[in-house]
């Protein structure tokens, strides 16, 4: 096993049990709010701050991070003067080029795929699902009126989408930005596991 997993996906696909899944089958690191986690610590910056802004978009900048023209000190520090956004996406920019640095892991959302687009041991996945079953996952998981799921859904997303958009040069969601599309709701939760294991053993053996 030599590849970086990363997984997309809609709210109430089960993107993140699939990834985690995944990462047990492997045998792998997993890493999704974990990720925030790390980035605090490396950083200095409250976790809390990382909740406030994940996968938020403000200014967007990621395209000169991964051409390496990102502003920092003579020693290689982050510019203090940068707004806070900035400094926290950079942490966590730099956190999820870390990790991919130390070994095959999965890694759920927040750009990855982008960020590590330049590395050949990645392999993205994207993982979407019907209105219904979303909905009865998100209803499981989530204390909200059965009248306001379908909209939390569909903002969570759109949230989702904006961000990965403004801070890329691909569309979210679009398929030809992954390795492979799957949909959960069809396959169910070991069905895309399955699925997405027999694919890296494919990419894996060419």
């Amino acid at each position: 096993m030599k590849s970086i997993i990363t997984i997309s996906r809609e709210f109430g696909s089960g993107g993140r049990e699939i990834g985690k899944k995944l990462a047990d089958s492997l045998g792998i690191d997993f890493y999704d709010k974990e990720l925030l986690e790390i980035a605090s610590k490396e950083s200095g910056i409250t976790q809390e701050l990382f909740v406030k802004h994940d996968e938020n978009y403000t200014n967007s900048f990621l395209y000169s991070l991964v051409m390496g023209n990102y502003p920092v000190t003579p020693d290689g520090r982050i510019n203090p003067e940068l707004p806070l956004n900035q400094k926290i996406f950079l942490a966590q920019f730099d956190t999820i080029r870390s990790l991919a640095e130390k070994g095959p892991c999965v890694i759920v959302g927040r750009c990855a795929d982008y960020v590590l687009k330049n590395n050949d041991n990645v392999i993205n996945f994207f993982i979407t699902g019907s209105m219904p079953q979303k909905r009865r996952r998100i209803l499981e998981r989530y204390d909200i009126e059965k009248n306001k799921v379908e909209d939390f859904i569909r903002k969570t997303d759109k949230r989702r989408a904006s961000y990965y958009n403004y801070y890329t040069d691909m569309k979210w969601g679009e398929a030809k930005n992954y390795d492979l599309c799957i949909n959960s709701s069809k396959t169910g939760v070991d069905g895309a596991v399955e699925l997405m294991e027999a694919y890296i053993r494919i990419k894996e053996s060419q």
